[in-house]
């Protein structure tokens, strides 16, 4: 038995809510702005190594068909397509990648091959040329490259 009057509190006061609510907006305000910037970045990031996997699968697919394989793009549907390739997991078509479709949600900003838009790899996965392919998610790009002489392909 209590001496003094015991007091029983069953639940939190008024001001203990308004602390914890205060304090998780201050911690939301701050986690916001940096999960939007590192979903940018990983966005670049992904769509930039799809670019370099693609080109360097299309070379490979020349190599080992000993025939040529082109890499065309479109800038302005922000596309690109790989001729004589199917499309991969047996869907219908010729393998094409939309760069702004999930998961990319990316843009082509720019193409450049010698002043074309495609590259061709031959028979020993040498380009016809090389050049750059310039994509952007957000306010951060990154380029692709293709060295002429080797057919090595990088991302900067």
């Amino acid at each position: 038995m209590c001496r003094r009057a015991c007091i029983i509190s069953h639940g939190f006061s008024l001001l203990e809510l308004v602390l914890v609510s205060a304090i998780v907006a201050v911690l939301a305000a701050i986690a916001v702005p940096r999960y939007g910037s590192a979903s940018g970045r990983y966005r670049l990031d992904l769509a930039a190594r799809r670019v370099a996997a693609d080109l360097r699968l299309a070379q490979s697919y020349a190599k080992t068909s000993s025939s040529s394989c082109t890499v065309v793009f479109d800038a302005v549907t922000e596309r690109y397509q790989i001729t004589n390739l199917p499309a991969p997991d047996g869907a219908s078509g010729s393998y094409q990648v939309t760069l702004p479709a999930e998961p990319y949600r990316a843009e082509l900003l720019s193409v450049s091959f010698n002043g074309g838009a495609q590259v061709t790899f031959n028979g020993w996965g040498l380009p016809d040329n090389g050049g750059t392919v310039i994509v952007a998610a957000g306010s951060r790009q990154k380029t692709i490259a293709v060295d002429g002489e080797t057919g090595l392909v990088g991302v900067q």
